[in-house]
């Protein structure tokens, strides 16, 4: 069995729409219930939404069947929120995928259901078209890694139940689950991914996922 959380108790100030992002509209639907109605239709029937409480009614509205708690300050907050909401077994795979990923492929998905013997996490990841640079705190370039090495992570991010909840128990921070994993020791494997699952963060964002929603 599979479960699923999805993380959307973000403002989304960069997004600039005055209302939480997973609520803003794609094609005349939301982006949580976008990406909710995907997981259902790979076959998650387990999905746990943390919201902000005042956005509870709605999301029980676009959501239904979805179990919801109260989100956190931030992302990692409300994923070890969902968590928690859910009793699985550790070798459980549970799919931590953000609402703002509303496009994201059945197909990308059903594909993360599994994970290899000894792994731990598996996420989707694409190609870097652009040149990397570190830099200090006065913006001057301390390094360029090698392109060829890097890679954009996506979600769905499958992660064993017990590798997250070892991760969390050490109160690890992070950007995404399988930065927490891999601080813990875990193991994390790689996938390819897909451009259509884009994270909705900017204006423009929504524009390109228009022109792939027009597509579908």
């Amino acid at each position: 069995m599979v479960a699923a959380v999805i993380p959307a108790a973000g403002v989304g100030a960069r997004l600039g729409a005055g209302i939480p992002k997973a609520f803003v509209e794609l094609g005349g639907v939301s982006l949580l219930q976008r990406s909710f109605e995907a997981l259902r239709q790979a076959g998650i029937e387990r999905i746990v939404i943390a919201v902000a409480p005042e956005m509870r009614p709605l999301a029980a509205a676009q959501c239904p069947g979805a179990v919801l708690v109260d989100g956190g300050a931030e992302r990692v907050d409300s994923v070890r929120c969902a968590l928690e909401a859910l009793d699985v077994p550790d070798d459980e795979v549970v799919l931590v995928h953000d609402a703002a990923r509303a496009l994201v492929p059945v197909s990308l998905i059903t594909s993360l259901c599994e994970l290899p013997a000894g792994v731990d996490c598996v996420v989707p990841v694409l190609p870097v078209s652009d040149t990397v640079k570190t830099v200090d705190a006065d913006g001057m370039v301390t390094g360029t890694p090698p392109r060829a090495s890097l890679r954009a992570v996506q979600t769905p991010q499958a992660c064993r139940a017990g590798a997250l909840r070892r991760a969390f128990a050490l109160g690890l921070e992070g950007t995404d689950d399988a930065s927490l994993i891999e601080a813990a020791g875990g193991t994390v494997a790689t996938i390819p991914g897909d451009q259509r699952a884009l994270k909705i963060t900017h204006p423009v964002d929504i524009v390109l996922a228009e022109h792939f929603l027009a597509l579908q």
